[in-house]
């Protein structure tokens, strides 16, 4: 499928699902080199990191746990510049490894409040971990551990990326056809 429409958009494939699945590889490779012999707790931003948690997940060959927090920053195509925290974390991370997970980060809003959140927990490290990154929308000092794909300014949707909540289903990830 190389073209979609989601709600009243446009949307043609930006990466598709091979391409995609390459770049966790290389994550989840980074990742197992970098703690190996460690337990690792993983913290999974929902709803856009559902499917790059799953797909990670499986290549990593480390003792490890998963967690689940729910943020929300997005109104549409446009971030809020707000994050409000709808699940929160219910792990004790005191000195555990801990990695977190996202699905694409632009602006760095979202996983400034979170690194904020974990440091006062006092975790033994803490490492981020995305499947996008858009360096030339990024406004923060945070260091980005592993990244998959560094991608342009663009608004996309599909493998966990929606639009109003829809086209997260897709395994290929969609880029906004611009009229």
């Amino acid at each position: 499928m190389r073209k979609i429409k989601v709600l009243d958009k446009d949307f043609k494939i930006f990466i598709s699902a091979p391409d995609i699945k390459r770049a966790i590889q290389n994550v989840a490779l980074q990742i197992n080199s970098d703690f190996a012999e460690k337990e690792v707790l993983f913290i999974s931003i929902l709803n856009g990191s559902f499917m790059f948690t799953a797909e990670l997940l499986k290549s990593i060959k480390l003792d490890c746990k998963i967690s689940f927090v729910r943020l929300s920053s997005y109104a549409g195509e446009k971030s809020t510049g707000e994050v409000k925290e709808i699940i929160g974390l219910t792990d004790d991370i005191k000195d555990k490894h801990v990695i977190i997970l996202e699905d694409i980060i632009d602006s760095g809003l979202t996983i400034e409040n979170v690194i904020n959140q974990m440091k006062q927990k006092k975790p033994a490290s803490l490492k981020i971990a995305t499947l996008l990154f858009k360096p030339q929308s990024y406004l923060k000092n945070i260091k980005i551990d592993y990244t998959g794909l560094e991608i342009p300014d663009e608004f996309i949707i599909g493998y966990g990326l929606d639009y109003n909540g829809y086209g997260r289903n897709y395994e290929n990830i969609y880029a906004l056809i611009k009229k």
